[in-house]
């Protein structure tokens, strides 16, 4: 999923950095603020574990390249803001250093990768959750399922943001500057490649890890306190649903 330098045109990749900024400012206010001191180290460790498993990317025809993320279980275990923080690290390293992934497109892959995977799949796991026990088979479906579901929005969205460009970057005759593939060969490629393989990578590593934290280390989770008051609310006689 990541772009590389040429694919995105000023209009696209100058509009994706004015995004981020705020962003970025934002996410590593909130982890100043609300990251408890235990978890600072899981920080560095989600930067290295999404890290590592986005470098087995395979080409996808379209320009662009698959793989798993890792963020949505960042997401999960640590909350958005700073799955922000530790998968733009990540794509930051992987940019400069192995040129994985443009200069001119990383505010695009941040925001693909770093802002819309966490953020989807954060509130898809939520959702599906409720206010199940933390070790429940349906929680830890419901961290499965939201990997798969953020993996393949982010997909759809780098095709999009790849797919517009002959739209936006032109010649007065029509001929593409940057990305020559329309939404018509850049959607299909991005969805279909993620939703039929890669996604499914993503929703067993997701699923898998969230189990085992959630066994033997649910404190560290976001927001395992109000979860396992929620969980015993309910599980009490009369107790109300939160």
């Amino acid at each position: 999923m990541h772009i590389p330098d040429g694919y995105l045109g000023p209009t696209t990749f100058i509009t994706m950095y004015i995004i981020m900024i705020p962003i970025w400012l934002y996410a590593g206010y909130w982890v100043q603020k609300n990251l408890r001191s235990r978890q600072v180290p899981y920080l560095a460790l989600g930067a290295a574990f999404s890290f590592v498993i986005m470098m087995f990317n395979v080409p996808v025809p379209g320009g662009s390249s698959g793989h798993a993320v890792g963020s949505a279980l960042i997401a999960i275990i640590l909350g958005p803001w700073a799955a922000v923080v530790c998968t733009s690290v990540a794509l930051l390293i992987q940019c400069l250093v192995f040129g994985d992934g443009g200069v001119t497109a990383f505010g695009a892959n941040c925001f693909n990768m770093a802002t819309v995977i966490p953020f989807v799949g954060y509130y898809t796991y939520k959702l599906i959750s409720g206010n199940s026990a933390i070790t429940s088979n349906l929680r830890i479906a419901a961290a499965a399922i939201a990997g798969y579901v953020g993996l393949s929005v982010a997909a759809g969205v780098a095709g999009f943001e790849m797919g517009i460009q002959p739209i936006l970057e032109h010649t007065a005759a029509g001929v593409p500057l940057y990305m020559p593939y329309g939404l018509n060969v850049t959607m299909p490629a991005m969805l279909i490649e993620h939703m039929v393989f890669f996604s499914w990578v993503e929703l067993i590593v997701t699923g898998l890890a969230f189990a085992y934290i959630a066994k033997n280390s649910p404190e560290v989770i976001f927001n395992y306190k109000e979860i396992e008051k929620n969980s015993n609310t309910e599980a009490s006689p009369g107790g109300a649903t939160a």
